[in-house]
């Protein structure tokens, strides 16, 4: 019986932690769509709630910006941006912690020529006082 029983209570918190996981993915890839559509229209108020303070950021150059600096870079609507959005996205979640990964879509007009830029990420998010934030971000050019 005490067998029977220990099983079960395993049972039930595998059970609550996998709806809790994906409670979190779901979370998480709405923050991811809303980071890219508060990129594409220029929303610095928006993204910077959407980042930690402490953010890392690794930009396609290989240089770190901060939080700061990133949202310093970020020039108001792109309007020859017809894209700006994820192609595929996977969320692992650890706990407190989420990592995402997936290839990153850009496409658009500059200078009157077509333009696709695709970058495959890595974001890192974690839950801090009740909100989850992005802590550190790393994207690298594709060459195809």
């Amino acid at each position: 019986m005490k067998w029977t029983l220990a099983f079960l209570l395993a049972g039930c918190a595998i059970t609550l932690s996998a709806q809790n996981d994906d409670a979190v993915r779901s979370k998480v890839i709405a923050l991811e769509k809303a980071w890219n559509q508060a990129y594409k229209i220029g929303d610095t108020k928006a993204l910077s709630s959407l980042l930690d303070d402490s953010l890392v950021l690794i930009e396609d150059d290989g240089s770190l910006k901060t939080k700061s600096q990133f949202l310093a870079s970020v020039k108001g609507p792109t309007a020859n941006e017809e894209q700006v959005a994820p192609e595929s996205l996977t969320v692992y979640v650890h706990g407190q912690t989420a990592v995402a990964t997936g290839v990153f879509a850009a496409k658009g007009t500059h200078g009157g020529k077509p333009y696709v830029h695709r970058e495959r990420f890595v974001d890192t998010w974690m839950l801090k006082n009740g909100n989850w934030v992005c802590v550190a971000t790393n994207a690298t050019p594709m060459l195809h």
